[in-house]
């Protein structure tokens, strides 16, 4: 499995990025895909995941804020982030998923390098 994140950056609050992650080393149409993040100090939190056929899930903390979204031809899983606030701040990973006991998990069984997002004036 290989994952490779791209698109962080540094950003005032109420701005925009697009981050991408290029998977490759599975069956990527037959996974769902989450996006991750990982704040300093904090845990690893599912931020969004998304079906082979589209069906998405949000955290609260990303709604109506994130989009995810992928494209199967491209093996590609794209995070749209609008209205950043500080808070957001943290390293982002993408991963196949599976919801399991209440929990998301990735299931890729590595980690990209991630991409980091640093939201601040």
């Amino acid at each position: 499995v290989q994952l490779v994140e791209s698109g962080g950056g540094l950003v005032q609050p109420g701005g925009s990025l697009r981050l991408s992650c290029a998977a490759s080393g599975f069956t990527f149409g037959s996974n769902i895909m989450g996006w991750f993040r990982q704040a300093p100090g904090k845990q690893r939190e599912l931020v969004a995941s998304i079906s082979s056929g589209g069906i998405t899930f949000y955290a609260d903390s990303a709604k109506g804020r994130f989009t995810i979204s992928r494209d199967n031809a491209k093996n590609t899983v794209y995070l749209q982030m609008n209205s950043l606030k500080p808070e957001d701040t943290a390293v982002y990973y993408c991963n196949p998923v599976r919801y399991q006991g209440g929990t998301w998990y990735g299931v890729g069984g590595s980690w990209g390098q991630g991409t980091q997002v640093t939201v601040a004036s």
